[in-house]
């Protein structure tokens, strides 16, 4: 254990937060009948608080005097107002004089986080500072920040955005667990982040996703069979980026935040009024190449939005556990804004996403969106998150769900008709039948291509390798590849 990590394990016992000891975010049922002390941590102003605390450092500093026979020369002074007071956990030795408390709330040290519903506070809220245009009951709400006015038909077609790529990763989910594909990583629940940033980007805006944005995708017009490939094991992506401006998945975790930092910096230089966006989730967070992409976009002003799909859980490891502040409050820390959005609410996504990107386009530089959400299923078809956290969690979420939120919004206001979800239930089903039938007539690749495309003008090592393959796969009866065989055993088709 390192010193830095002995004084933290200290202070979170004494309940004092130590030297590094940050801002907690305030809940709104702790924001009434609180003060905020010099280093921004919120302290009770309570009178029987206040003794209580001074009954315990006088026992401090009795217990101290027992151990050493000495008195201590001061276990505690009278607090200066209500809501300050010693605290017993400053006292290091006896004999020594007790440093002012940096909280006065220390009834309680914290304790070690335990599963719970995923929440920035204990009531599994994200707290006052959300931005939400859309409620989970489907009532329109505004925000002083960000405004948004949309047509019916967009709305409509934002429904349907969200609707088709749920029923696209349905398909992947399933066609996974029938053998046809390798693994999937489903985004079940975050359709309301991807498709409102996706839709808030220009063509000329560049994406640098993950291995989970599949309605990012979707927004900016790859074919979502061209997603299966690679999950297949047929390609290493199947499509073009400079098609879409859509990058090919990421599976390092982090490193397209440093990838879209330098393309960011590139265009800057070029004098182009384009944007671009990096996705990364809440586990990427505590990546050091992200931390790199934040320092090299701040100090270079590059025009980059970093979108951050908080779904509350690195596989296993609750988001709580890896950041003592909100994620969106460390873009302070870098010299750039950040902003917290409900993450199942297409409309507030789709709000701050556009704000973000014009205002890297404008030259003011990075900007962090949290999009506060959750992962409803998996993390791949290989997690069993029953092992990990609590069923009442998922109903919770379930009752936030960004596609009945939307509905319940289109058919309150007038909308959108029974014939229009008629409509959109049919194309999902046609979609359904058309990712099934192209995952199973999906060609496999040629079996010697592994060895093409390595160096330009090929090499004495690789054609070596090469000729063992092929005699490798001579070795099976009826390959069907003899005429493959037979060519990469005579140094062909390189």
């Amino acid at each position: 254990m390192t010193v830095e990590s002995t004084a933290r394990s200290t202070s979170r016992r004494s309940g004092t937060g130590g030297k590094r000891a940050t801002k907690k975010t305030a809940s709104p049922q702790s924001e009434a009948g609180s003060t905020t002390s010099k280093n921004g941590t919120s302290s009770t102003s309570s009178t029987s608080g206040t003794n209580s605390t001074n009954g315990r450092a006088a026992k401090t500093a009795s217990t101290a005097k027992a151990r050493t026979g000495k008195p201590a020369k001061s276990a505690a002074k009278p607090a200066k107002s209500a809501g300050t007071a010693k605290s017993p956990g400053t006292a290091k030795t006896a004999g020594t004089r007790a440093k002012p408390a940096r909280t006065a709330k220390s009834a309680k040290a914290p304790r070690s986080p335990k599963p719970r519903t995923a929440g920035a506070h204990a009531d599994g809220t994200a707290g006052s500072e959300l931005v939400q245009l859309l409620t989970p009951e489907g009532e329109r709400v505004e925000h002083p920040d960000y405004a948004i006015d949309l047509t019916a038909e967009e709305l409509r077609g934002l429904y349907r955005d969200m609707v088709l790529t749920r029923r696209f990763d349905s398909e992947a989910t399933s066609l996974q667990r029938q053998g046809e594909l390798g693994l999937w990583a489903s985004l079940l629940g975050q359709e309301a982040a991807q498709i409102g940033s996706g839709r808030a980007l220009r063509d000329d805006d560049y994406v640098f996703p993950t291995y989970r944005e599949h309605g990012v995708a979707w927004c900016r017009g790859v074919d979502p069979t061209k997603l299966l490939g690679m999950f297949r094991g047929v390609n290493n992506g199947g499509w073009d980026p400079t098609a879409n401006n859509f990058h090919l998945y990421t599976i390092v975790i982090g490193s397209q935040a440093l990838h879209a930092t330098g393309y960011a910096m590139g265009i800057g230089l070029d004098g182009s009024d384009s944007a671009v966006i990096a996705y990364f989730g809440d586990g990427a967070s505590s990546q050091g190449d992200v931390a790199e992409a934040f320092t090299f976009s701040a100090v270079y002003n590059a025009p980059v939005v970093f979108f951050c799909q908080n779904n509350q859980w690195a596989i296993s490891e609750p988001a709580e556990r890896q950041s003592r502040v909100p994620i969106y409050q460390r873009a302070a820390g870098f010299g750039f804004p950040g902003v917290r959005v409900d993450g199942n609410d297409v409309l507030a996504c789709l709000a701050v996403t556009r704000a973000a990107v014009e205002r890297a386009r404008s030259g003011e530089g990075p900007m962090l969106v949290e999009a506060f959400t959750y992962r409803m299923g998996a993390h791949t078809t290989s997690d069993d998150p029953t092992r990990y956290r609590r069923d009442e969690e998922r109903a919770e979420w379930e009752a936030k769900d960004p596609i009945a939120r939307l509905r319940t919004y289109l058919e309150k206001d007038g909308l959108a008709d029974d014939a229009f979800f008629a409509s959109i239930d049919e194309e999902s089903e046609a979609m359904g039948k058309h990712v099934r039938e192209a995952i199973r007539t999906m060609p496999d690749p040629d079996t010697m291509a592994i060895f093409e495309n390595v160096y330009a003008d090929g090499h004495a090592l690789v054609d070596e390798e090469r000729a063992q393959f092929a005699e490798y796969l001579a070795s099976f009866a009826d390959t069907g590849d003899e005429p493959a065989v037979a060519a990469a055993s005579a140094g062909e088709g390189r």
